[in-house]
């Protein structure tokens, strides 16, 4: 079962205001990247659920976090059925995110009362999960759309809150155009836990990267 609720999962993507993604079928390596995000200051991360016996590897990460990174907030992504959340929900994750706008997700999610975050490219479809109960909707692909796009829904809907993922650098000026455009918080994978990263093992350099990330964002919205 989850150990935190989906407003406690909101609130603190919300303070956070970046949620790591990341995907290894590697066990260990797993466990490395999660300790080197977690002494950056990241209390949140999206395991991305991509690969074969994915299942085995979240159930072990999320272990490896309940035991040894107190307060780390585990979740999965690229959830395309109900039956995969229920799944990753019994190991578990804390939270739910998907590539699309799926009802059948929404019901099992909330059943729970495990926050879940569907993929969205419209003001139609960002309607229709807001009606489903969704607190924060992922913005996706959000390379595709742009904080333009972010700005023009926050204009009549400011109650809306978005994760773009997707686009999503941390570069200032990339994270200022989203901010600034009003997001709620971001979703950000390989530019942050890049290739080089994974292949050259550089751990102390994933903490360095995550802090500075973190540290840039609360002084943007500032």
């Amino acid at each position: 079962m989850a150990q935190y609720t989906r407003i406690e999962v909101a609130t603190l993507m919300k303070e956070q205001g970046m949620v790591p993604l990341f995907y290894h079928p590697d066990i260990e390596l797993g466990k490395k990247i999660l300790k080197a995000c977690y002494d950056g200051g990241a209390r949140l991360l999206e395991f991305t659920a991509r690969g074969d016996f994915a299942y085995e590897v979240f159930l072990e990460l999320n272990k490896y976090a309940i035991k040894e990174l107190p307060g780390m907030v585990m979740g999965v992504g690229s959830i395309t059925d109900a039956a995969a959340a229920s799944l990753f929900m019994q190991m578990g994750a804390n939270f739910i995110v998907t590539p699309s706008l799926r009802e059948d997700i929404a019901q099992v999610c909330n059943r729970r009362k495990v926050l879940w975050s569907p993929g969205c490219g419209s003001l139609t479809e960002i309607n229709n999960a807001e009606e489903l109960g969704c607190e924060i909707v992922k913005l996706f692909p959000g390379s595709t759309y742009g904080p333009g796009f972010v700005k023009a829904i926050k204009g009549p809907q400011p109650w809306t809150s978005i994760m773009p993922t997707g686009g999503v650098s941390t570069d200032e000026s990339n994270l200022k155009g989203w901010f600034d455009a009003g997001v709620t918080c971001v979703g950000m994978g390989s530019k942050l836990i890049s290739k080089e990263i994974l292949e050259q093992k550089d751990y102390d350099g994933l903490t360095t990267k995550v802090q500075n990330a973190l540290e840039l964002i609360q002084k943007l919205r500032k």
